[in-house]
């Protein structure tokens, strides 16, 4: 789509909410250690958490253990490594894995290859592996032919383009299968699923929420299947704060409702 699309519409009625990480809640940094998410969004989507029964997930390429570490002291569900491993809201863990030959033999052969391409790093996720050229940026057709050899090679393994990242990770796992999960469970079945991403990465995810007649918001510019679009992360911020005291308002006076309509029918 063009880059012609609007900020996303207000909420109505009960939504489930998915939030990338990296370039979405957090700014993007030279090196992944250096990112953090500021204590005031985080109390944000604790808030925005709680007026949704729960019904808020992180989807990220990120391992779980790194998104609990940048989440503290929340504990949200959590996709990560692009959905290979999910925890769900009764902390139950789903994992995709490969076997460890073959993990070991990867991680041989992509640490050999990449000593060959100064800046250029390699990150292992346990099932998934990240090539990095952020600081080579000169290496990236180097880094992609390396990520797409090792990916013909064996049919268990897909490739992801992302944002100065090529990563190898189990085939059929992307975020939109991941939000379908989540989709499929107490709390956030039956309810509005909106997803919020800046990446490649993030397409399935927005894919998946397109099909479900939710809110799809795409962070900053360029192609997309998005429907919405924010400007960049302190756009998203903003956006968030407002979602969350809109719908705190709908909670609090849908219990007052309550409230009144018991006390009427106590009195009759």
């Amino acid at each position: 789509m063009a880059d012609t699309l609007t900020a996303p519409p207000a909420l109505t009625g009960e939504c489930a909410f998915f939030f990338d990480l990296d370039g979405t809640l957090a700014e993007i940094k030279p090196h992944p250690d250096q990112v953090v998410l500021p204590a005031t969004i985080l109390r944000v989507l604790h808030q925005l958490s709680q007026s949704s029964q729960g019904a808020l997930a992180l989807i990220s390429g990120r391992s779980m253990a790194e998104l609990d570490e940048l989440a503290r002291p929340y504990r949200f569900p959590l996709a990560g490594v692009h959905g290979a491993e999910r925890r769900d809201i009764h902390g139950n863990a789903h994992i995709v894995s490969l076997p460890a030959p073959l993990i070991q033999t990867l991680q041989a052969k992509l640490t050999t290859a990449l000593a060959h391409l100064p800046g250029a790093e390699l990150e292992a996720k346990g099932m998934a592996f990240a090539l990095h050229y952020r600081q080579a940026p000169e290496h990236e057709k180097a880094v992609i032919a390396l990520a797409t050899s090792v990916v013909e090679a064996n049919d268990r393994l897909a490739i992801q383009p992302g944002k100065c990242v090529v990563e190898i990770k189990p085939r059929g796992i992307n975020k939109g299968e991941a939000i379908k999960a989540f989709m499929a469970e107490a709390p956030f079945k039956g309810r509005i699923p909106v997803f919020v991403g800046d990446d490649l990465t993030d397409e399935s995810g927005f894919s998946a929420v397109n099909q479900a007649n939710g809110v799809s918001v795409k962070v900053g510019q360029g192609e997309t299947s998005a429907r919405w679009r924010l400007d960049n992360v302190a756009s998203v911020w903003q956006w968030v704060t407002e979602v969350a005291n809109q719908q705190q308002e709908e909670k609090i006076a849908d219990e007052n409702r309550r409230k009144h309509y018991g006390s009427l029918s106590r009195s009759l």
